[in-house]
């Protein structure tokens, strides 16, 4: 199954619940709606609208909730965030990676998940 990139804390962890990380924010796989966070949790809302209602019902959703995303920084994704703010996320994240990591393990053990050869990165 594809699956967007999720949190950039636990994205790694996809493969052990045999998911496939795609970089994207909102992913459609079958009749399976996946988002990858928050405002992209509101993106994949608005797609299935359109799926089951059209677009113009979606887009009535949107206009109700004055979606219009501006945000005011440009730092929402490890790779755009400047290099300290990203180094101090990581390492507020630390101990419940780690417990992540350990619970994933066990949840592809007893799902049966085979595991490529993963490259670990917390």
């Amino acid at each position: 199954m594809r699956f967007p990139w999720t949190h950039w804390a636990a994205q790694h962890l996809l493969p052990y619940f045999g998911a496939t990380p795609v970089n994207e924010r909102v992913v459609i796989d079958g009749n399976w709606v996946f988002a990858a966070g928050v405002t992209s949790g509101i993106d994949g809302a608005l797609q299935l609208a359109a799926m089951l209602r059209g677009d113009a019902v979606a887009q009535q959703i949107q206009l109700y909730m004055q979606y219009h995303p501006e945000p005011p920084f440009d730092s929402g994704t490890p790779d755009r965030a400047p290099k300290a703010v990203l180094e101090a996320a990581r390492n507020s994240v630390t101990k419940l990676t780690e417990d992540r990591l350990e619970t994933a393990k066990r949840v592809a053990d007893r799902l049966g998940v085979k595991l490529p050869e993963l490259s670990i990165v917390s």
